[in-house]
């Protein structure tokens, strides 16, 4: 991969990185004072909330964690090689995602293996 290339990539991920950094920062906190809930269904409902909150901030923490395999990536030189087939990723799937680590076949793969398994 182009030196040029690499380095559009690495901003790419490190604005998405930023980006998600920022926003996890402006997160209100996830406790809930149960006193200032009127009734069981506002408690079942701030429960509710509070479940879709976490599952989003493991969400971006595993997005982040994907974002720094993809830096150290490129940093080794490893960037944009399919880590099941060892084959090049299209650019533009790259272009979509840049922190995939398969190439769209091994990808679609996965994906009919977890349908089967799920």
């Amino acid at each position: 991969m182009k030196k040029k290339e690499l380095t559009r990539f690495t901003e790419k991920l490190m604005e998405e990185k930023s980006r998600l950094l920022n926003h996890s920062d402006k997160k209100e906190d996830l406790q809930m004072n149960h006193d200032d809930l009127a009734d069981e269904v506002d408690l079942a409902s701030s429960e509710l909330n509070q479940n879709v909150a976490l599952k989003l901030r493991d969400r971006e923490r595993s997005l982040l964690q994907k974002i720094e395999t993809a830096l150290s990536k490129i940093e080794e030189g490893t960037f944009g090689i399919c880590e099941a087939c060892e084959e090049p990723i299209e650019l533009k799937r790259l272009e979509a995602r840049p922190m995939a680590d398969l190439c769209i076949g091994c990808k679609e793969s996965q994906e009919q293996e977890e349908k089967i398994y799920a």
